[in-house]
């Protein structure tokens, strides 16, 4: 798939250096096709680092994406700079007047806070609701995900006796569902979290439908019966040393912080980590793109 993003975004050179095919705008603009419209609010602190995960994710179907990175007003973000953010990203304001085909809300740091507590909490709920109205499909992941269910569906997140981290394992159900077409009995997916939304919650919501399990992480994907939103607890994008970062800043800071389950050969953090979960990651965004983007979308907004 073509991915379609500004001429200079700085992750683009190593989109590239991948064999990913990426197209800059001049390109696009003289190609008589209407690409798949993608808004990516980024929630995430490492701005550039969840960029560079969620194009790659999504760059294994035939289909071209022009994705619109936004960000929220209420809000200033501290670890990536503010002329990356002036430059490439969008305020909510500017793009709420037009549609989107797929939307994708990230997760953040977050979590341990109450949502209410959150300083985006009001601007996010407004876009939300805005995501009904104006995208086919929504993507949602992780603190973005259970910010979601709760705006939506009213279930609560509940804090965990310790962290659920590393890489855990996974069985289907709901197989007929085609968001997990072509997906193994058992895959991998990381998880990075403090909170999590109980199973019996989500299932006795009669709107959704629960798609893939772990016994030890919980829920890890579940669907609307609209088809419209779409809810990921874990961070499928993360990419081979994401969980490797975040256990060496957590030990650097002195925090107590375990080593990411399943996820360093012989639990020796000196070994590269096994890369066990980027097959099924990248048919998760292809499904999506597929079938509950691009056979759901009209040709043209009204």
């Amino acid at each position: 798939m073509p991915i379609r993003v500004q001429n200079d975004l700085p992750v683009k050179e190593i989109l590239e250096s991948e064999n990913i095919f990426v197209m800059d705008e001049y390109r696009a603009a003289h190609q008589d096709i209407r690409p798949i419209r993608i808004g990516l609010l980024n929630l995430m602190p490492l701005k550039e680092d969840t960029e560079l995960q969620i194009l790659r994710s999504m760059s294994n179907t035939p289909l071209q994406v022009d994705v619109v990175f936004v960000n929220v007003s209420s809000h200033v973000a501290k670890n990536t700079s503010t002329s990356h953010i002036n430059k490439f990203y969008e305020p909510f304001d500017a793009i709420k007047d037009q549609k989107f085909d797929g939307f994708i809300i990230t997760g953040a740091p977050v979590e341990q806070i109450p949502f209410e507590d959150v300083d985006y909490w009001e601007e996010l709920k407004e876009i939300m609701e805005w995501t009904k109205t104006n995208v086919t499909s929504t993507l949602h992941l992780c603190w973005g995900a259970q910010a979601a269910l709760y705006h939506h569906y009213g279930i609560e997140k509940k804090m965990l006796p310790e962290k659920v981290f590393g890489i855990y394992r996974h069985r289907v159900k709901n197989r007929k569902i085609p968001l997990v077409r072509g997906f193994d009995d058992v895959f991998f997916a990381p998880h990075s979290r403090h909170t999590e939304v109980p199973r019996e919650a989500i299932e006795a919501e009669p709107e959704l439908t629960v798609l893939a399990v772990s016994e030890q992480a919980g829920v890890f994907l579940c669907i609307n019966e609209e088809n419209r939103q779409i809810f990921v607890m874990g961070h499928p994008e993360y990419d081979r040393i994401t969980l490797d970062k975040e256990y060496k800043r957590d030990l650097a800071k002195g925090l107590d912080i375990k080593m990411p389950v399943n996820y360093y050969p012989d639990d020796d953090s000196e070994n590269k980590p096994l890369l066990s979960w980027r097959s099924h990651a990248n048919n998760l965004y292809s499904n999506w793109l597929n079938y509950y983007v691009y056979q759901a979308t009209p040709y043209s907004f009204d």
